[in-house]
């Protein structure tokens, strides 16, 4: 026999003694016993059959221990700071000129013949669509020439009329609150201007250097 058997047969011979004792003339202490032991053989029941069932117990321990892990963080919350990166996660473009100061001072610009060279003067070819692909990561379109800003594995800028991997530039922004711009294709190569507003190869040049410094503006 079970303890839950057991116990239950316990309380109901308890409550079988009694009612001959109240048929005797207990009265009100007769009847408060007999609630008493109601009350009893239903918690008895109860509990016996929480523990009877397999699952229900850790059901319920799973269920507290959730409730209480959730009221935990609850306090000390932590939410991802997206403020930073929101550009990159709403996909935001910006319309940006790309400004290096060297020599007299240089816009990148992108031809609608593919060439890349540096401008001094604003002008519609040096307009640039500045948009994210991966986190810190961007592509650079000519919004005239219509074509991506492009780097090969020896270094040499063109402009591509069509994505590639080439295209995608990692975006390092520099303790002079200027940006270098890195081949993610072709690691440690750079975009760079001359001092005479030609592009160098971006195997030659680092961030180190000034050439590769350029100020995103408008």
């Amino acid at each position: 026999m079970s303890a839950t058997h057991t116990r239950v047969f316990l309380l109901l011979s308890l409550c079988g003694n009694d009612k001959p004792r109240e048929a005797r003339g207990r009265g009100r202490a007769g009847m408060g016993s007999l609630a008493a032991l109601r009350t009893l053989l239903v918690l008895g029941l109860v509990t016996g059959l929480v523990g009877c069932v397999p699952g229900l117990n850790r059901s319920g321990e799973r269920w507290e221990a959730l409730y209480s892990r959730s009221l935990a963080r609850i306090p000390g919350e932590k939410r991802d700071d997206t403020g930073r990166d929101s550009g990159y996660l709403l996909g935001i473009k910006r319309l940006r000129r790309l400004y290096c100061n060297v020599g007299i001072g240089f816009h990148i610009q992108v031809l609608p013949d593919g060439r890349i060279t540096g401008v001094h003067t604003e002008n519609r070819y040096s307009l640039l669509q500045i948009s994210p692909v991966e986190r810190g990561v961007v592509t650079l379109l000519g919004v005239r020439s219509n074509l991506f800003v492009a780097m090969n594995r020896r270094g040499k800028l063109y402009g591509s009329s069509y994505f590639n991997h080439e295209c995608k530039f990692r975006e390092n922004l520099l303790a002079n609150n200027y940006n270098a711009y890195e081949s993610e294709a072709y690691p440690r190569m750079f975009i760079g201007l001359s001092k005479n507003g030609k592009t160098k190869r971006g195997s030659r040049v680092s961030p180190a250097m000034t050439v590769t410094h350029f100020l995103p503006r408008i």
